[in-house]
């Protein structure tokens, strides 16, 4: 199984275009050590080819441009995007079908929730039916409660993804933003039927229920969430007032915090993902980003492969 990070930062991207925080001012200027970054999305393949995208970030061209396989270049009008699933409606994870539009239909994977906020708060599945008659939309199995659900995209048969619900709210532009259910938000593990090998990926994780211990000890590969560093980054930054719990991300550091929780499983390799532009372990000559890595933690970037 082929692994790409098309994009490894948060909503607004690194720098983000309106942020004057000491990360955003600082790459700008070049004063700190670190790596500009677009808003999340990775790839999935396992001939190269074809290619099972999550998520659609508003900077979804300039990913795509900048990952070559994506433009296979074998007819007059193509591209390596199989199929396309989401982990939930948020507008930095799904703005950028609007992008791909001279290309639909595309086959779509998403929950039950997802498909309802996007054709009615957001609604971008409605607004590409004048393009070819819009896209092919096929629904994520979603139980209540702990139960996984698998399912297989058509286009890549080797994979068996399982959507596994995560506690989350939906966003504010939706019908039911506070009313949380089942499938607003979800972890995918990806397992290679070919071999075994397995990776889980939850961008999003305001906390790590228990029903995703035996996800994560399981995988091979944890692509998980990097947004903040502490609960009340965006307070001492000076850049908002909301902490994270209220965002829905576990911060890093602290009692209870992701490190100490990766600590705890020793079977994959960790890698950190969607990283907020005001996180101290952007800047790589930080003490953060060293502790991170004390912990054999990895955090990913643009460009970043993983083979498993």
């Amino acid at each position: 199984m082929k692994v790409q990070v098309l994009g490894s930062a948060a909503g607004g991207g690194f720098p983000q275009w309106n942020c004057n925080c000491r990360n955003c001012a600082g790459v700008r200027a070049g004063t700190i050590n670190a790596k500009t970054r677009t808003q999340s999305s990775i790839t999935v393949s396992v001939d190269g080819e074809n290619w099972i995208l999550f998520n659609t970030s508003p900077d979804i061209r300039e990913q795509l441009a900048n990952f070559g396989p994506m433009q296979p270049n074998r007819a007059i009008r193509d591209t390596g995007i199989a199929a396309i699933v989401y982990m939930d409606s948020q507008i930095d994870h799904t703005t950028g079908l609007l992008m791909l539009r001279e290309g639909c239909p595309h086959n779509i994977w998403c929950t039950e929730m997802v498909e309802q906020d996007l054709t009615s708060g957001f609604p971008v599945f409605n607004m590409l039916k004048h393009w070819n008659g819009g896209n092919n939309i096929n629904r994520i199995p979603i139980n209540d409660g702990d139960e996984a659900n698998e399912f297989v995209v058509p286009q890549v048969p080797e994979l068996t993804l399982t959507a596994v619900p995560l506690l989350s709210s939906a966003p504010p532009y939706s019908p039911h933003r506070d009313d949380p259910h089942p499938g607003d938000n979800i972890g995918i593990q990806i397992e290679d039927t070919r071999t075994g090998k397995k990776l889980f990926y939850a961008p999003g994780l305001g906390q790590i229920e228990p029903h995703l211990r035996a996800y994560m000890e399981s995988a091979d590969v944890l692509l998980v969430d990097g947004t903040i560093w502490q609960e009340d980054e965006l307070i001492v930054t000076g850049v908002g007032d909301k902490l994270g719990v209220a965002m829905g991300h576990l911060p890093q550091s602290g009692k209870g915090g992701m490190i100490e929780y990766l600590d705890t499983l020793e079977k994959p390799r960790k890698v950190l993902i969607h990283i907020n532009n005001t996180n101290p372990i952007l800047d790589e000559d930080s003490a953060e980003h060293a502790e991170v890595l004390s912990h054999g933690i990895e955090i990913s970037y643009d460009g970043m492969s993983i083979e498993l």
